[in-house]
């Protein structure tokens, strides 16, 4: 208790300390906290805790070194925790600091004192056995302990497979958590087995419970009379869908109609999932808990069991499938005439790919060709009117891979932005803002109704100054210094260095620069598209962001009172939270593809451009394919290189050669690894 105070042997004895040797511990461990000003020594032997208000909670981040770092919300105090005062915490579990007296041009220090919640109780790695015990090696670099696994609950996992365990317990005196193994996944190495491990890892199920399956699949599929008088009837009106090539759901659709008056009736048409996914179901529970799709190189996890995403709720060409829509009276110059948001019903009259579009497009004949050219013009001319209002326009290069039938990587295609996607991209642009801009806009004495939104906070100043000073070591020359002048500025910069070596460098560093999007029910705005109102509307097939906003309109537009926020804003924490969770899975299935793709090519010898520098290392992507592997500073004989961070770039010790983020390299194929997703290169000398 803070305000108490006590000597060794009052503390003894309410800890249960018997024995001398740990009386002599005891001593040892009060003074070490009374020089680290967490304790005060009131008089001789007697101690009381020094601040009673020194209490803080935040999520743990833990270094491979065994220490750890604390982040407190709100506030940008990192706490730093020395190993020894981490105890049985783990990555990104929520915990209790204690914060110890700061020491004077010292960082903030303090000691873990409780456990709050675990991020996570399931594991992912591989199985070593041995004669009397079994132990789980974790996969993750940011879980540093095995978990011990009594060989009776193995559960059929055999040395060296793939398998998920559960934390059961971690005793006080045991330094490692005991576990028992819940899912085996099979041999290490296999493609299968890896990609089960992504999505394991960062929290993904891989199949759907047997339960939420049958209910899904008792989902009535007729749509009544009843509930088509409900709606407006666009099934006689133009409609399709432009989508990937290899997509199976379909969640928007644009009609098409010239008006009387020269202007044209645009809908934009969502799947109406809430109408068949109720709210608290299992199958809504479920979508919860997975809050979003994930989309890795050879498969989709979907948010939503096949027989909705691919099937009742998917817009499939030449069906009546039924929609919530945002519908608009548009001109010639892009200016929206009026707006209105309905459930509609539809009847898609054809399903393009964007492959399909673009060239419909280009060539100006083909199927709807005159319908395409004319929203394909809108399109352009809302776009070049959102950048000249303060969007972003950042185009990056994806790359994909071509799969053969064995599901392995034959070739690398790049995947460009063209008109085609540009054109669907603004049409959902103009329906997510104007949904939002129609709960969210208010008379000035009226609260705004809770809402999801879809938010993206400023830059960070310091980032942007950074940021700037390293495109002028390129030679550009763009003023970043104030949240305003940043979307011009950038564009321009964007747009000067397109098809140059440092493109890709330079754009990836500017998106790293900008804040991350987010849900929030507290609306700040959208800073990077520049909207005041934005949110995330036209996928709520894989999205469950969406779900809540199609929930949430129904309830506004039938005069529903305003709903609780803090529950919407736990449930937008949990997806974002997820939605990281996803990019990451897809990254490390990227990664893993990049490595299985390469491992018949060690040898050979590539030009690449460094994309990365670290203290132990170079990253360096290669031209022709763009997978990204690294140079260990280690392996770079005749110097000793260090890392300086603020620049981007090693330095040599003795001969100040200099390796910089963007510069041209030459490197061999060293080794891959498949198991931990490496790839490692060798520097070849240009002299």
């Amino acid at each position: 208790e803070p305000s108490v105070s006590l000597n060794y042997k009052q503390i003894a004895a309410r800890l249960g300390i018997e024995n001398p040797h740990d009386r002599e511990l005891l001593v040892k461990e009060l003074s070490t906290m009374r020089a680290s000003g967490m304790l005060k020594e009131v008089s001789r032997g007697k101690y009381k805790i020094s601040r009673p208000d020194t209490y803080v909670t935040g999520r743990i981040d833990l270094t491979q070194s065994g220490s750890a770092y604390v982040k407190v919300p709100g506030s940008d105090m990192d706490i730093f925790i020395p190993p020894r005062f981490v105890g049985q915490a783990l990555q990104d579990d929520l915990v209790k600091v204690f914060i110890w007296a700061q020491k004077k041009g010292k960082k903030q220090e303090g000691q873990i004192v409780e456990i709050i919640e675990r991020s996570r109780t399931r594991f992912v790695g591989t199985v070593e056995i041995s004669e009397d015990f079994a132990f789980l090696v974790p996969d993750s670099k940011k879980m540093l302990v095995d978990l011990y696994i009594p060989l009776d609950k193995l559960n059929g996992a055999k040395n060296g497979e793939k398998a998920i365990a559960e934390l059961t317990r971690w005793p006080k005196e045991a330094s490692s958590p005991f576990g028992q193994i819940v899912e085996v996944l099979g041999e290490k190495g296999s493609s299968n087995v890896e990609i089960q491990s992504i999505l394991a890892e960062n929290g993904f199920p891989t199949r759907f419970p047997e339960h939420v399956e049958a209910i899904a699949a008792k989902i009535p599929l007729d749509i009544s009379d009843e509930e088509i008088a409900k709606r407006i009837d666009f099934r006689d009106i133009t409609t399709f869908t432009i989508d990937p090539f290899d997509a199976k759901d379909f969640d928007d659709a644009i009609s098409f109609k010239k008006l009387e008056n020269g202007n044209y009736q645009i809908g934009v048409h969502i799947a109406d999932v809430t109408h068949y996914v109720k709210e608290g179901d299992e199958v809504d529970n479920e979508a919860v808990n997975r809050a979003t799709s994930v989309y890795l190189v050879d498969r989709v996890i979907p948010m939503l069991p096949e027989v909705l995403s691919n099937g009742v709720c998917s817009l499939r060409p030449n069906e009546d499938k039924l929609c919530y829509a945002a519908i608009f009276e548009i001109d010639e110059e892009a200016k929206v005439h009026k707006s209105k948001i309905a459930r509609t019903i539809i009847h898609s009259n054809r399903r393009f790919t964007y492959e399909e579009a673009q060239e419909i497009i280009e060539k100006g004949e083909g199927e709807f060709a005159e319908e395409l050219s004319i929203l394909n013009n809108l399109a352009i001319t809302l776009r070049k009117k959102r950048l000249n209002e303060g969007a972003i326009a950042f185009d990056r290069i994806e790359v994909r891979f071509k799969l053969n039938a064995d599901g392995l990587p034959e070739t690398v295609v790049f995947k460009v932005q063209k008109e085609a996607h540009k054109l669907i991209e603004e049409f959902m642009l103009m329906a997510n803002r104007t949904v939002a801009a129609f709960v969210g806009e208010t008379k000035k004495e009226q609260k705004p109704k809770p809402f999801v939104y879809r938010i993206h906070d400023e830059p960070d100043p310091q980032k942007l100054a950074d940021f700037s000073a390293f495109t002028k070591k390129f030679g550009y020359n763009y003023k970043f210094s104030s949240p305003g002048l940043v979307p011009k500025s950038m564009n321009e910069l964007l747009q000067e260095i397109q098809g140059k070596r440092e493109e890709n460098l330079l754009e990836t560093l500017a998106i790293r620069t900008m804040a991350k999007a987010e849900y929030s029910t507290d609306n700040i705005g959208h800073y990077g598209l520049g909207f005041k109102y934005y949110t995330h509307f036209t996928s709520p097939i894989r999205r469950y962001p969406d779900m809540m906003v199609h929930r949430l309109l129904t309830h506004y537009l039938s005069g529903g009172k305003p709903v609780n926020a803090n529950q919407y804003e736990k449930l937008c924490e949990h997806s974002s939270t997820m939605e990281r969770k996803a990019a990451d899975a897809e990254r490390q299935s990227t990664k893993y593809f990049q490595v299985l793709y390469l491992k018949d090519s060690i040898g050979e010898v590539f030009d690449g451009v460094i994309s990365g520098v670290t203290e132990w290392g170079i990253y360096v992507e290669i031209a022709e394919n763009k997978c990204e592997g690294m140079i260990r500073l280690r392996d770079i004989a005749g110097d000793y290189y260090f890392f300086d961070e603020k620049n981007y770039r090693i330095i040599g010790h003795n001969h100040n050669r200099i390796f910089q983020l963007g510069d041209p390299i030459k490197i061999r194929l060293k080794n891959v690894d498949l198991a931990n997703k490496q790839i490692d290169f060798e520097l070849l000398d240009m002299d």
